[in-house]
């Protein structure tokens, strides 16, 4: 059976204490595509929920071989929506690229990747279309496929409708090619050239897998990659 490498997130429970955590959308997705959940868990001796980026200290190599241990146990890696980036993720990221795992950046997982060698970057939301829809189910706007992209050759059609819940969007990273905005011209997908699958979307398919063809496509892509 096909195993993904999920990064848990970082957040607080009512009480104050801090967490990490899986999203149900995420597991139940990715479980009912056929595949198993491995949740990859973060190796460094901090409070991850409230320790700022700024304040993290470098990985030691003995951190960085367990992320490399995890990562031997997984066929691929999705990188699921969050609040937060810490240099965790920056490393798994890179390792992902190192070893050519397939990789799916979702939500914060896509601008994560945007962020690629460079500090975290992103631009608050200024614009008339729908980033940020207030009901869980549906879509908010359009997005348009670069018909020379990989995510083309997977949805196999230049318009999809997406659902969106972001404030911020991403910039542009010369690591990576753009293959869909928004109709505003926000970055709405990328993919890196150099990888056999590496593709992040600023919405969520997990939420949308079980009625929508498209999200179906993109999670059944990614897994396929992860079978080879």
């Amino acid at each position: 059976m096909i195993k993904i490498g999920i990064p848990l997130r970082y957040s607080h429970m009512e009480d104050g204490r801090c967490i990490l955590y899986l999203s149900e959308r995420v597991r139940r997705t990715i479980q009912k595509a056929g595949a198993m959940v491995v949740p990859l868990v973060q190796v460094q001796d901090v409070n991850y929920a409230d320790t700022r980026f700024s304040e993290f200290l470098e990985l030691t190599e003995e951190e960085k071989a367990m992320i490399d241990a995890s990562l031997d146990m997984v066929d691929g890696v999705l990188f699921p929506g969050g609040r937060k980036i810490t240099p965790y993720d920056v490393t798994l990221l890179k390792k992902c690229i190192e070893k050519d795992i397939p990789t799916l950046g979702i939500c914060l997982g896509m601008q994560l990747m945007s962020s690629l060698d460079r500090d975290f970057t992103v631009e608050l939301n200024d614009s008339s279309v729908s980033h940020n829809q207030e009901e869980d189910e549906g879509f908010s706007h359009k997005v348009e496929i670069d018909p020379n992209s990989r995510l083309f050759s997977i949805l196999g059609k230049k318009e999809i409708m997406v659902n969106s819940f972001h404030r911020y969007h991403a910039l542009p990273n010369p690591n990576y090619l753009v293959s869909a905005t928004s109709e505003d011209g926000y970055i709405e997908a990328i993919e890196y050239p150099k990888c056999r699958f590496h593709i992040g979307v600023q919405w969520h398919p997990e939420i949308s897998y079980p009625t929508d063809q498209d999200s179906q496509k993109i999670i059944h892509a990614f897994l396929e990659a992860c079978r080879k």
